[in-house]
C-alpha cells in the first residue's frame, strides 16, 4: 500500500480536490465515485469529529482510491495531525502559521522519530493507510515520511515570510487564504479586491519559483482559467458547507417566487 496522495504529487500535472465538512463517510464515497477528484480535504478546523470518524473517512477514501488530507487547528495541531495520520490520512494542511520556524517545528512533529528523518513521531500502533503492516521500523519510518504537507498563507506575517516558508524542507503545497488575510491585514475583501488579488498572485509566483505546488480554492470551474494562466495546476473545487448554503439560498428564493406568484 502506497501513499496515493504522494504518488499524485509525483506523477500528475493537474491535481483536483474538494473539501468536505461532514464526518459521514458517504460524503467521501460520493466524491470518490465521481472518478474526478484526486483527494478530499476534511475540514477538521471547522467541523466536529472524533477519532472513529477520522478512521472511517480514510476507509471510504481508500475504497475509491483517492487521497485524504486533514486541515487542522493551530492550537492542537500536533495532536490532531498525529492521530489523523495514524488513522490513515495521507496529508496535513497546517493553518495560521506565520514563520518558517513554526512550519519546521510542525513538520518535525509529524515526521518519524528516527535518525534518518529527525522527527518526533514514534512507532504508533494504529491502522495507517489501508491498515498497513510494517515488517521493520525502517519501513514504518519511510512510509510515515511520505505524508504530504500543505501550509495556509493567511496571515500578513506569513505573506511577508512566504519565501522562507516555501524554502522549508517538506512543504509540498501552499494555499493563500483571502478571507483571513484580509481580516488580518485590516482589509475588506469586498472593497480591497485588487490588493488581495495581488497578494495571492505573489504567493503563487513565489511558490512556483521554489518548486512548491500553489493551490487555489474555487467555487466554480469557470474560475480555474485565471489561475491556470498564472501557472497554477492544483485546484480545490467547492466546499461542502458552502455548496449547500448556496443551493438552499438560491433555490429557496426561487421556490418562494414561484409559490408567491
Amino acid at each position: 500500500m502506497k501513499n496515493h496522495l504522494r504518488e499524485v504529487f509525483k506523477t500528475k500535472d493537474i491535481i483536483i480536490a474538494t473539501r468536505i465538512s461532514s464526518a459521514w463517510p458517504i460524503m467521501a464515497e460520493i466524491v470518490g465515485c465521481t472518478g474526478i477528484y484526486d483527494y478530499i480535504e476534511f475540514l477538521a478546523e471547522y467541523a466536529p469529529c472524533n477519532q472513529y470518524d477520522l478512521e472511517n473517512i480514510c476507509r471510504a477514501a481508500e475504497l475509491h482510491n483517492i487521497g485524504a488530507i486533514i486541515k487542522v487547528d493551530y492550537s492542537n495541531r500536533d495532536y490532531v495531525a498525529q492521530k489523523a495520520i495514524a488513522s490513515g490520512f495521507q496529508g496535513v494542511l497546517l493553518t495560521d502559521h506565520t514563520t518558517a520556524e513554526e512550519v519546521e517545528e510542525s513538520i518535525k512533529m509529524i515526521r518519524p522519530a528516527s535518525p534518518k528523518y529527525g522527527g518526533k513521531l514514534g512507532y504508533i500502533n494504529r491502522r495507517w493507510i489501508g491498515n498497513r503492516e510494517f515488517s521493520t521500523q525502517d519501513e514504518y519510518a519511510d512510509f510515515v515520511s511520505q505524508v504530504v504537507v500543505g501550509v495556509m498563507i493567511e496571515k500578513k506575517e506569513a505573506y511577508k515570510n512566504i519565501r522562507e516558508i516555501c524554502s522549508v524542507e517538506g512543504v509540498d503545497f501552499v494555499q493563500f487564504g483571502p478571507a483571513d488575510f484580509s481580516m488580518n491585514s485590516g482589509l475588506n475583501s469586498s472593497i480591497d479586491v485588487e490588493a488581495v488579488k495581488e497578494a495571492e498572485r505573489e504567493v503563487i509566483k513565489v511558490a512556483l519559483e521554489h518548486n512548491v505546488s500553489p493551490r487555489c480554492e474555487i467555487k466554480y470551474a469557470s474560475e480555474a482559467e485565471y489561475y491556470y494562466n498564472l501557472g497554477l495546476r492544483h485546484f480545490a473545487l467547492g466546499s461542502e458547507l458552502r455548496i449547500l448554503k448556496d443551493f438552499w439560498k438560491k433555490e429557496g428564493n426561487k421556490l418562494l417566487d414561484i409559490v408567491k406568484r
